[in-house]
């Protein structure tokens, strides 16, 4: 999953926010997308991005707030979403998000 992400990158990302509580039982799946966006390899996609890992004791949901450049944010509330979940629509709104920057349609690819 951490490989898919690298090859899809923070290009038009500004800010990674994960918030979670250590000691709450659902948060795996929000530890193991903060381990794949904090790697070197991702990390080097994009060099301005910000990764914060918010680490709180007080049994709140666990969160991660995407902040794109073009203002566009993705709030993904990770307590019942799998990892494979949150890399999709991570995955899916970067798309997006690079297809608006280039002009293009969002799903549209070079069909001939």
């Amino acid at each position: 999953m951490a490989a898919a992400l690298a090859r899809l990158g923070l290009r038009s990302v500004k800010q990674v926010r994960v918030q979670f509580c250590p000691f709450e039982k659902n948060v795996e799946s929000t530890r193991t997308f903060l381990q794949a966006v904090s790697s070197e390899k991702v990390r080097a996609t994009n060099l301005n991005c910000v990764v914060i890992a918010d680490v709180r004791h007080d049994g709140s949901e666990p969160c991660v707030d995407v902040l794109f450049g073009d203002g566009h944010r993705l709030i993904l509330r990770s307590a019942r979403l799998t990892a494979r979940e949150m890399f999709s629509a991570f995955a899916s709104h970067v798309q997006a998000r690079g297809a608006a920057e280039s002009g293009e349609k969002p799903g549209a690819g070079t069909a001939r």
